[in-house]
């Protein structure tokens, strides 16, 4: 039998503690072992604790790595990225840079528009190539699972190709995926002026499509104003409900529209974004229990300064989740470290607290034999 040990890290952060999401202070103990020290086996982690006592189960063919100065941490857990898509959103980035608002860019066919159509005009295969180099990225940076979204075929044949897509990097390459069907990310330009169409098409042709062949486990929606929504994302998750899929929502990202309300109503795993949520909307995810998802990335590639309250959702009870947002639009990035770091300097949360939200907490939401 194989094995490695870690031996002489600085600092071996375990996470050790109930398997359940961390709240309050709970988030700032991620369960530090100074020179510490692990064995992995045919794969997986064996035996955790200082590294005077990992030496003494070290074989004579055991592979050591000295981890002196340096941290060793699980891996993260990204719960929320929209992996697949084709083209660039360059000009979008020149315009916000000129002064446009991400709703100017959108209002006239920018924005989620733009990859639509490069993404509907590229094939399967195509997307996997992407994807698959994309994969990488987020392995380079310490993240071993990502939650993946649809969203950017907006017709039932362009995000089967899309989910599809998805599963296959899950299959073949290192890094997890999780599934989310986001067919409700905007209203794609041949129903511009015909959204009850559009969500009839959601509920009537793709949910059943998806449930049928698998394709996702949790449906996804952009609830807020000129998208969907309160009363459109009821009716489309509630429907998503009845194919097996759990929820997450997309809300309160460029307005208070009363999203983390409707999360909570619905029982929603998470509400992502959170960036103008009101103190009634952090109560209501805080007597529900879903987990808030915040997305530092896209606040600061927007070039916004209005981040997530997340120290009023720590002090609440919530169990704040971090993740990246990866997209062409938004957030760019893959790289987990850099949304720690606007996590700290952004939005007050400590080097402890930001650790525990991208990993154990976020795999909560996600779980995963192998996360980690």
């Amino acid at each position: 039998m194989s094995s490695l040990a870690v031996l002489h890290a600085s600092q071996l952060i375990t996470l050790a503690g109930p398997p359940r999401a961390r709240f309050g202070k709970e988030l700032g103990d991620p369960g530090i072992i100074p020179d510490g020290g692990l064995v992995v086996a045919d794969g997986k982690i064996t035996y955790v604790g200082k590294t005077p006592q990992i030496e003494k189960l070290c074989q004579h063919d055991t592979e050591v790595v000295n981890a002196r100065g340096c941290v060793v941490l699980p891996g993260f857990v990204d719960a929320h990225t929209h992996l697949v898509f084709a083209g660039s959103r360059l000009e979008d980035f020149e315009s916000r840079a000129r002064g446009e608002t991400y709703e100017q860019v959108a209002k006239r066919g920018g924005g989620i528009q733009t990859t639509v159509q490069a993404t509907r005009a590229a094939t399967e295969d195509d997307l996997f190539a992407l994807a698959k180099k994309r994969a990488s990225w987020f392995l380079q940076n310490g993240t071993t699972t990502i939650e993946a979204k649809s969203g950017y075929g907006l017709t039932l044949k362009d995000e089967l190709k899309i989910l599809r897509v998805i599963r296959r990097v899950g299959a073949e390459t290192p890094l997890e995926t999780v599934p989310t069907f986001l067919g409700a990310h905007a209203f794609p330009p041949e129903f511009r002026e015909n959204h009850v169409e559009y969500i009839s098409l959601i509920i009537d042709k793709m949910l059943p499509a998806i449930g049928r062949e698998k394709l996702a486990e949790y449906c996804d929606i952009f609830c807020e104003q000129n998208y969907f929504d309160v009363e459109n994302s009821r009716r489309i998750l509630t429907a998503a409900k009845q194919y097996g899929l759990k929820l997450r929502m997309h809300v309160d990202q460029l307005t208070n529209g009363g999203g983390a309300q409707l999360a909570a109503e619905l029982g929603a795993i998470t509400a992502d974004h959170l960036e103008q949520t009101a103190a009634d909307g952090i109560t209501a995810l805080a007597k529900t229990g879903v987990q808030p998802v915040l997305l530092p990335g896209s606040v600061y590639a927007l070039g916004s300064k209005k981040y997530p309250d997340a120290r009023r959702m720590i002090d609440a009870g919530l169990a704040v989740v971090l993740a990246s947002d990866f997209n062409p639009g938004s957030s760019p990035s893959p790289s987990m470290p850099m949304m720690l770091s606007l996590a700290v300097t952004q939005m007050r949360m400590s080097p402890a607290e930001a650790i525990t939200a991208a990993t154990v907490n976020a795999f909560i939401g996600i779980p995963r034999l192998r996360s980690g």
